[in-house]
């Protein structure tokens, strides 16, 4: 990283909630944007802050390419017994991307900000421009191969699974009924004390509604009318008929006598 030297230098940036001092003094730092993997972003906030995170090997090849190397560090990889940690890989590779068509920086709360990085009403930093983006990948090693098979396995696990318990257990409090079964029963009944319309009103309805469209399933009919199942059925016997084949299958139509639709015949 590139630090920067001169003043201080201060603006205001609105956000969604109130505006904000940002503090532009690092505008001039240079910074890399990478992507680690999980595991690794794990140990780095387990650490203490003074600790190592790991090491950078930058060289070139023959073609003027840049080979960038990363090894995480061995304090990281240590259990609390002392133990170096075997299924963590510990070497990596990073993979640039470019960056000529983007312009991105780091922003931060102020060091010793009481109210944290959730806090609103405090100064935000701009840690610095971004010069590198890359990618932080592991070495297709032992190491590696080792945790992505516990991964998979983990993943693969069930989260339900049955246990035999060798006494009842005490906390456990059944109930009488379920809520999804109850709603279901209160809509039952809903629907059942319907009020019955007049039929010369409810057929007022469904002329209205097939001038719309021609086809309509009884879901979507009982919606229109507000009237029950049953005593809709009725009247669409009367005055519609049912199709039963494809292309319309499951939906009523007019009866011809009934219909007067543009291109229909004259009779």
């Amino acid at each position: 990283m590139a630090s920067s030297e001169g003043g201080s230098s201060y603006k205001r940036m609105k956000t969604s909630n109130a505006e904000r001092d940002l503090d532009c003094s690092n505008a001039s730092r240079g910074v890399w944007l990478v992507k680690v993997p999980k595991y690794i972003s794990s140990l780095w906030e387990k650490a203490p802050p003074t600790s190592e995170a790991g090491r950078l090997k930058i060289t070139r090849n023959g073609n003027n390419k840049t080979d960038i190397k990363f090894s995480l560090s061995d304090g990281l990889l240590k259990s609390p017994d002392g133990v170096v940690k075997t299924d963590i890989p510990k070497e990596h590779r990073f993979v640039i991307s470019n960056i000529a068509h983007q312009t991105l920086a780091v922003f931060g709360p102020e060091n010793g900000d009481s109210g944290g990085s959730n806090d609103t009403s405090g100064k935000l930093v701009l840690g610095g421009h971004v010069l590198q983006k890359g990618e932080c990948r592991p070495l297709a090693d032992q190491r590696y191969m080792n945790l992505k098979r516990e991964s998979i396995l983990k993943a693969s696990q069930p989260e339900r699974q049955v246990k035999q318990l060798a006494k009842a257990v005490q906390s456990f409090k059944p109930i009488s009924d379920h809520k999804h079964n109850i709603e279901y029963e209160q809509k039952k009944k809903a629907e059942g004390r319907k009020a019955r319309d007049d039929k010369d009103k409810v057929m007022e309805m469904l002329f209205a509604a097939f001038e719309k469209h021609q086809y309509y399933n009884i879901k979507d009919l009982e919606k229109i009318t507000k009237q029950p199942v049953p005593y809709l059925k009725e009247i669409l016997k009367e005055i519609c008929n049912y199709n039963a084949k494809n292309p319309h299958k499951s939906t009523w139509e007019l009866k011809p006598e009934y219909r007067h639709y543009k291109g229909d015949n004259a009779e």
